[in-house]
């Protein structure tokens, strides 16, 4: 979950893949939730906004992460969004540090069992 958003729009197929979650999940968090609203073409293809994700993975943090109901999280982003949108945020450099790190750590380790 640590893309960097380059594109403009996103496939819903590309927003699962980043957020590692299925489509279909993607479809349900749309229909329950009212901030998640991505632009679709004449087709009915959804494309996501970098802001769309950003959104998202607000909802992954809260529902999947804090383990929270769809209603508790729907509360607490109409009550404090820029909170937790700072704390998910922060989480996220938090693990990709840590993955870093235990990259690291490992390349230490490999070398160390060479000598």
């Amino acid at each position: 979950m640590t893309d960097t958003l380059q594109k403009k729009y996103y496939k819903i197929s590309e927003v699962a893949e980043i957020l590692s979650i299925p489509a279909s999940t993607l479809r349900f968090w749309e229909r329950h939730f009212t901030i998640i609203n991505p632009k679709r073409n004449d087709r009915g293809t959804r494309f996501y906004t970098p802001a769309d994700v950003e959104t998202i993975k607000m909802v992954y943090f809260l529902v999947k992460e804090k383990g929270l109901k769809l209603d508790a999280a729907q509360q607490q982003i109409k009550r404090n969004r820029t909170g937790i949108e700072r704390k998910s945020q922060a989480i996220e450099r938090l693990k990709a540090v840590r993955s870093t790190l235990q990259q690291m750590l490992d390349a230490l380790n490999e070398k160390r069992m060479r000598m």
